[in-house]
């Protein structure tokens, strides 16, 4: 499984706009230039999305480039947060049954018409446990099944269990065509879906070439390529170093990019449009498995009393971030309040050597820590796109570490090698990844049940108490469990489970067009402007 975090830094599930369409967040800008029809879009991406099959992968850079080619179910207003029409014109949500009604004359990329049936089954494979979609749990409620009427061009999803938040799920889940479905090998490096653009070139590692499609009429919200200003050709670029896309920018070798720390700085003073998404930048997880120091919560509480969150945050977010103050944090936030400044233990170095003591860490006589002979040394793994900022905020982290006896190795990696370590067999202890989503339900596979690679939850966290405040709250539709879902983050983040420390606002710049971004950069939102 990998994680999305919808276009920020960091995996969302997702996010996640944040997913992916639907992760959330706002956008600004704005300019005056003549809008123009036609033209090439081209977005640097910091990482290469690897295979390109919508299902079967949830990091941000697959996200990114799955919302040029494919459609989800619902849209969710990033504004307002209420549900809003995609491939569904409409829907209903009573108890455990979901209905939703196809809008007339969907076409996929091949030109053939998509069906409820086979609407029923993209639920149905992503449903299946067999086929470890990333999406099950945190998009789909797991137990859910689908059917349809071909007739009506209604889908009826059944679910196991009432899901509070299920519509906002399904507007992150891709629809693929019956093509796609028969062969999903072809998927790898060819797209199958009912989106605003069609992969014409695929150059992995480098960059992918889209088409824009003639007739599409059933974007979100009723959005269509028949609007002017739409660039004919989209061109994803693969930029993994940030200046170098910031340079880019500057030079008109690049449309827009998501560009973080003095880099901001720059293109925000030489006047480029920005869209602006809110979004959890900072959250420290600690490898669980058996075997692991990390394993002993008594280590765990240490290690998050040992460094000081507040420097981290402002070093990390160059002084622009602020407090964490939920999990799900995109915007529009389903579960709005505070579960974390409570919570969060403050930066206490003698209280974290007290708890090492306990647990069997003792100084040695240059002033690390081992236990039976064998040295407190940690493998900390952080994300390459959060720029200086970022490698300064690791450095911190691992000198305050030592101040206590533990080292700390950092290792910076994009976001493609993260994932694989996180949801493989990798060697890590410590890692930041921020997992963005809009509603907490989708956090649920992330922090219980199976662990990684057998499900998502990477970290293998096991808190019954977190299972049982889960239980209660899903019995709830809606908003009217918030609190209880806050109080379950709460109490696992009391625990050293999960550290959130940063927030912060997401730029992606443009040069010569504007666009918006809710978690992800929505492609029917792109207006290309006179040069």
């Amino acid at each position: 499984m990998k994680l999305s975090t919808v276009g920020i830094p960091g995996l969302c599930l997702a996010l996640a706009a944040t997913a992916l369409a639907g992760c959330g967040g706002g956008s600004k800008g704005g300019g005056k230039a003549e809008v123009v029809d036609g033209g090439t879009f081209t977005l640097g991406l910091s990482s290469d999305p690897g295979a390109l099959d919508p299902q079967m992968g949830a990091e941000s850079a697959l996200n990114t480039v799955t919302q040029f080619a494919y459609d989800s179910l619902v849209g969710v207003d990033a504004e307002t947060g209420e549900i809003q029409s995609a491939l569904a014109k409409s829907w209903q949500v009573k108890g455990k049954t979901v209905t939703l009604t196809l809008a007339d004359g969907i076409t996929c990329s091949d030109g053939a018409r998509l069906t409820a049936s086979d609407v029923a089954d993209n639920i149905n494979f992503v449903g299946d446990p067999k086929n470890k979609s990333p999406f099950l749990g945190a998009f789909l409620p797991v137990g859910a099944t689908a059917k349809a009427d071909d007739a009506t061009r209604v889908v009826t999803l059944t679910l196991a269990q009432p899901a509070p938040f299920v519509l906002n799920g399904l507007s992150i889940l891709p629809i693929v065509c019956p093509s796609g479905m028969k062969k999903r090998s072809s998927l790898k490096t060819a797209t199958a879906g009912t989106g605003p653009y069609k992969l014409v070139e695929a150059a992995p590692g480098d960059h992918y070439t889209y088409a824009i499609r003639d007739g599409y009429t059933w974007g979100p919200n009723g959005a269509t390529t028949a609007t002017r200003g739409l660039p004919k050709t989209v061109v994803i670029k693969v930029v993994e170093n940030g200046t170098t896309a910031a340079n880019l920018l500057l030079s008109g070798g690049l449309t827009a990019a998501q560009i973080v720390g003095a880099d901001a700085e720059r293109l925000e003073k030489a006047g480029l449009y920005a869209a602006k998404t809110s979004a959890l930048v900072g959250e420290q997880w600690y490898n669980q498995r058996v075997g692991r120091p990390t394993s002993d919560p008594r280590v765990r509480k240490a290690l998050t009393l040992a460094i000081d969150l507040g420097q981290l945050r402002k070093v990390l977010t160059s002084g622009r971030g602020t407090a964490a103050t939920t999990l799900a944090a995109n915007e529009p936030v389903a579960c709005r309040g505070d579960s974390v400044s409570r919570a969060l233990p403050g930066h206490d170095p003698q209280a974290a050597g007290a708890l090492l003591d306990q647990a069997g860490w003792t100084k040695g006589s240059d002033g690390m820590r081992a236990k039976g002979g064998k040295p407190l040394a940690l493998t900390f793994l952080y994300q390459n796109n959060n720029g200086t900022g970022g490698d300064a905020a690791a450095e911190l982290a691992v000198r305050q570490w030592k101040a206590v006896g533990v080292k700390a190795t950092a290792h910076s990696q994009n976001e493609t090698t993260l994932t694989g370590t996180l949801f493989g067999a990798g060697d890590w202890d410590v890692t930041w990844v921020p997992v963005n989503v809009i509603a907490p339900d989708q956090l649920v596979p992330f922090l219980s049940g199976p662990a990684a690679p057998d499900g998502n939850n990477f970290a293998g966290i096991s808190d019954p108490d977190y299972d049982a405040a889960v239980k209660s709250a899903m019995g709830v539709q809606g908003v009217a469990g918030c609190r209880d879902w806050l109080a379950a983050e709460s109490g696992l983040i009391a625990k050293g489970d999960v550290v959130p420390f940063a927030n912060n606002v997401v730029r992606t710049f443009g040069r010569s067009a504007e666009f918006q971004t809710p978690g992800q950069l929505v492609p029917t939102s792109i207006r290309m402007l006179a040069k």
